[in-house]
């Protein structure tokens, strides 16, 4: 597909193509075709990406200290996030990959998408500006910082978890993702912990990270 049709999904209308082209490039495809990867725009992201949500986060919750900003943004500002606005964008339409990669997963594994949210950011820089960019991250990362924030300040229940059932020895704590629904933007995950196999309890969230607290809470409660 042509990448205009990606510029529509960012709301955003690239002067220079090769930009775009650049970041859509994984590393498997530039050796495969002797072009330049998107290595160097996801280095160049990842600090405007950081920048721009602790920028927002600072400006929009002026009440939240230093160490919750940093715990509410080291929790949206994650492979998990990224990934989620690449499938929500499609990115997977665009990027070019690599027959070796396409072999391993035609779609790109989250990692790559995640990447290349990040290389799309700094192209978008380098071609207009802080503006434009600053509006896709706020645009996409709002809602989750929001819920992060509502959540910053309670206990790390997978630490304390982990703390009571391994008084009396190692076990092996595991979290189990059993089911996924809602579209890409507004998922709900639901997940399981176990204690050496054994099923313990199960928790809801809008991430990963949040239906694990919430599972690991309810099987304290329970414990």
């Amino acid at each position: 597909m042509e990448n205009i049709n990606l510029e529509v999904e960012l709301n955003y209308t690239f002067k220079n193509k090769s930009l775009i082209n650049t970041a859509l490039t994984h590393t498997s495809y530039a050796y495969e075709n002797n072009v330049e990867s998107n290595e160097k725009l996801e280095f160049l992201g990842d600090s405007i990406l950081e920048f721009v949500s602790s920028k927002y986060i600072y400006e929009k919750y002026p009440k939240l200290k230093e160490g919750e900003m940093t715990k509410v943004r080291a929790t949206v500002v994650c492979e998990e996030s990224l990934y989620k606005i690449a499938k929500k964008h499609n990115f997977s339409d665009f990027l070019n990959l690599g027959k070796s990669e396409k072999s391993t997963c035609k779609e790109g594994r989250p990692a790559i998408l995640a990447d290349s949210v990040e290389a799309v950011i700094a192209a978008m820089y380098l071609d207009g500006g802080l503006e434009p960019v600053t509006k896709f991250i706020v645009e996409n990362l709002k809602d989750e910082i929001a819920i992060a924030v509502n959540h910053v300040g309670e206990k790390d229940y997978k630490t304390v978890l982990q703390e009571k059932l391994q008084v009396k020895g190692e076990v092996k704590i595991e979290y189990i993702l059993l089911n996924e629904s809602g579209p890409d933007h507004n998922k709900v995950f639901e997940v399981e912990v176990r204690c050496d196999g054994r099923r313990l309890a199960t928790g809801k969230g809008k991430s990963k990270k949040m239906a694990q607290m919430e599972a690991a809470k309810r099987a304290i409660e329970i414990i």
